[in-house]
């Protein structure tokens, strides 16, 4: 393996940490600032980072080569994985515990897996159904809080459906970002993409909260302004720069994989920032999805 290659392992390690520090960094957000004019702050903030990143690389003089088709790509993934993610995320956080929230992720991989082999024909094998069943239970265990009768029609909360739909637009955001990036590189889609859903978020801020959102914002204790700007940095510059260099370098099976790491930082995050309590649901159903996405990663090894 070369170097190049593991610095693509370290840098999704990396993006684990910071998203699964997104989690208590969100859910502080959600308790103390109007979400959508949280979420626009956060892309606004990354926007800039990642346009100031994409000039020193030389690339920013390409945004103006692209074409309407890539332009269309680009629009969609930003709607999908920064519009509508981040206002089910704010939302989502304002009802239901950082660290439970975070066990939605173990979702990302299966539903990616399942949607790449119907898409895109990736093979799959019995190992990787199985990964599939184990991620899928023990996401749903934790996130019921250990009744799973409780995310039935009807008696599942809003902030559960929420994370539901997290979970949809992270899986439609890989699966875009996927085609996108057989003719653009991650920085350019990444920076595009935050751009677009600043402006998409702004829209939204300006029409669902009202300008008095914003002066809002100013009053947000410090504690709300350190977690959009640990998110604007780390968890969206960075993680998503280094997400999406992972699926265009390993493919999206492969980079999803590592979702398996972020519930563990997530839980781990909340307990130490938010003083949440590890109940028996959670690590059970914790430890059961992260085993099922590692056994998912183990059958998608065996086929190459």
């Amino acid at each position: 393996m070369t170097f190049s290659r593991y610095s693509v392992h370290l840098g999704l390690i990396g993006m684990s940490v910071l998203w699964g520090a997104s989690w208590p960094w969100g859910r502080v957000v959600a308790q103390s600032m109007p979400p959508v004019a949280a979420a626009c702050l956060r892309f606004l903030l990354a926007s800039a980072v990642l346009l100031v990143w994409l000039s020193l690389s030389g690339r920013l003089g390409a945004v103006r080569l692209l074409t309407p088709r890539q332009w269309l790509g680009l629009g969609c993934a930003s709607v999908v994985g920064v519009l509508a993610y981040s206002i089910f995320f704010l939302l989502a956080l304002r009802e239901v515990p950082a660290g439970r929230a975070a066990m939605i992720v173990a979702l990302n991989p299966v539903l990616t897996l399942l949607f790449a082999v119907l898409l895109f024909r990736e093979p799959v094998n019995w190992k990787m159904a199985l990964g599939v069943a184990m991620a899928v239970s023990g996401a749903l265990y934790a996130l019921s809080g250990g009744t799973l009768t409780a995310l039935l029609p009807g008696q599942a909360g809003m902030g559960e459906l929420l994370l539901l739909g997290c979970a949809g637009c992270w899986v439609g955001y890989t699966l875009i970002g996927r085609m996108m990036l057989a003719s653009l590189d991650s920085l350019t889609t990444t920076t595009v993409t935050a751009v677009l859903g600043a402006i998409f978020l702004l829209a939204a801020s300006m029409m669902i909260e009202g300008p008095s959102a914003w002066s809002t914002l100013v009053r947000a204790p410090w504690q709300a302004w350190f977690s959009v700007i640990a998110l604007a940095l780390g968890a969206t510059a960075l993680a998503y720069a280094w997400y999406l260099h992972g699926v265009k370098t390993l493919g999206a099976g492969a980079a999803a994989a590592y979702m398996a790491l972020v519930p563990l930082f997530g839980v781990l995050c909340s307990s130490l920032w938010l003083d949440e309590p590890l109940t028996l649901s959670l690590l059970g159903g914790g430890v059961l999805a992260i085993s099922g996405m590692a056994v998912m990663n183990w059958g998608r090894q065996t086929l190459a």
